[in-house]
């Protein structure tokens, strides 16, 4: 079965990454990637005292849905959202390790509401008032594949309404990155509709049993093996070059995704 969708809008944040223009450049080859480490901005949208208690996950989320939602020429409260992470917070997940490590094992309540794998999909509906239907996915290094795969049946689905996918990465403090190391923090958005007739690129996506696609550039090829999220690279490469062609990406072990583009 193929699924086919509309890509509006495209938001990426991560080392030597800033937005989608940086991306752009990077992907075609325009100047080379020089990963410096990623700047993760405020969101301003909250309200200061959600701002202060939201953890890294949940800026590089908002930030990259924002840009998407931002270059599809809708307001972002029009989307359904799929999140989709490998990690979640692990900042978090660190303190109340440490916490549960004490005597006395007490949990901040804000550390506890923290936790909850669907807290960049809460903190995205205070900042932008969404109503709309959100899920939060993890399946580990296939993560992003999973998320795009989920908004594609989504659309499916309710093709009159617009999906919006986030993948985000964080990397876990020591002792636990020790373990599962992530180089550096990555995320990605596509704001995607139905119809092959309006603005974007058109793009069908299948389930395949392709090894997937490598990056030619070392640099870039070590942060989309580094971070789950930035397995969406050759994908982003694919829609960067304006040209029609087809990639293979990560999903799940002996499964992979054929994603075919015609700007």
């Amino acid at each position: 079965m193929r699924l086919a969708a509309r890509v509006e809008g495209v938001g990426t944040l991560g080392p030597g990454i800033g937005d989608w223009d940086d991306a752009r450049e990077v992907l075609r080859g325009a100047r080379p990637f020089v990963p410096t480490p990623t700047v993760l901005p405020a969101p301003e949208l909250l309200p200061p005292a959600e701002r202060r208690r939201c953890g890294r996950n949940v800026r590089l989320a908002i930030a990259a849905g924002l840009q998407a939602a931002g270059r599809s020429g809708r307001a972002a409260h029009e989307f359904a959202t799929v999140f989709t992470s490998s990690n979640g917070d692990g900042d978090n997940l660190h303190a109340i390790c440490e916490s549960l490590a004490t005597d006395d094992r007490l949990i901040s309540p804000t550390r506890f509401h923290n936790s909850v794998h669907n807290a960049p999909a809460g903190y995205w509906g205070i900042a932008t008032r969404a109503m709309k239907t959100a899920d939060s996915l993890c399946a580990f290094d296939g993560s992003f594949g999973a998320g795009l795969l989920e908004a594609l049946v989504r659309l499916a689905a309710a093709p009159s309404e617009a999906v919006l996918v986030i993948a985000y990465d964080v990397p876990y403090p020591e002792p636990i990155h020790a373990a599962r190391p992530l180089p550096d923090a990555f995320g990605a958005a596509l704001a995607l509709a139905s119809g092959d007739d309006g603005a974007g690129t058109a793009i069908m996506v299948e389930l395949v049993d392709e090894a997937p696609a490598t990056l030619a550039d070392a640099g870039l090829e070590a942060l989309r093996r580094g971070n789950p999220a930035a397995r969406s690279l050759p994908m982003l490469a694919l829609l960067a070059s304006g040209s029609a062609g087809r990639v293979v990406i990560e999903y799940l072990p002996g499964l992979s995704l054929a994603v075919e583009a015609r700007p």
